[in-house]
């Protein structure tokens, strides 16, 4: 049995040693990919605008910092990380910065006023629209909710949501992926290296407490008796 419970510890103890590799080496990935997107990051110079009290501003204004953040948090419900939102570090390469910039970008798209000029007369389900200069709220219409058969919206959808604006929004995302697959793989090392050290030291455990070989303790008999 002791030589079955050493044998035991020995293979648990392997065991532990791989998963801590397999942690190590989850760590060490993060690491590079955490290094290379925040060089990615540092290369664009995207900063987020505080005031002087930490406040996250627009164009200069709390109120505007303030209503792009309730759009990220109540419209489109986004757990926004506060420790990731650092005055001191305005470049954006954290989860929740990138996703800041997002809604900062979508913020004016939606609340933009685009100019729409028809160059001759255009009649619509019965409407007429004469030649001129239009101007169009967006009103908070995201790109599927304009009707691009209308002279007035369809070339003011073009215009709100042009190709920039979806590229803009589009890389802003991966950013957000990227981050935030890099802070699960580092759960994921953290979580290998707790598997790893609770085998290991198991492991160890069994073979230290059998690591004395079994001693043959002689009975004690009576001495015989003679009557």
């Amino acid at each position: 049995m002791t030589s079955r419970l050493r044998g035991l510890g020995i293979v648990l103890g392997l065991i532990g040693l791989a998963f801590l590799v397999a942690g190590g080496f989850a760590f060490f990935k993060v690491q590079e990919g955490t290094a290379s997107l925040k060089a990615f990051s540092a290369a664009q110079d995207v900063q987020l605008a505080y005031n002087d009290e930490g406040q996250l501003v627009d164009r200069g204004q709390v109120e505007g910092g303030q209503a792009i953040m309730a759009l990220l948090t109540d419209d489109w419900g986004y757990p926004v990380v506060d420790s990731e939102l650092d005055p001191n570090d305005p470049v954006v390469n954290t989860a929740s910065e990138y996703m800041f910039q997002m809604a900062t970008i979508a913020y004016h798209t939606l609340n933009g006023t685009q100019t729409v000029v028809l160059t001759e007369d255009v009649e619509y389900n019965g409407e007429l629209f004469p030649a001129g200069t239009y101007e169009f709220a967006v009103d908070g219409r995201y790109f599927s909710q304009f009707d691009r058969a209308h002279p007035i919206e369809g070339p003011a959808r073009a215009q709100a949501w042009s190709a920039t604006a979806h590229g803009l929004i589009g890389e802003l995302g991966v950013g957000t992926v990227t981050a935030s697959a890099l802070q699960l793989g580092l759960a994921l090392a953290g979580l290998f290296a707790g598997v790893g050290a609770t085998f290991l030291l198991t492991g160890a455990g069994l073979v230290w407490a059998t690591r004395l070989e079994a001693v043959a303790v002689p009975v004690l008999r009576p001495a015989d008796v003679t009557v």
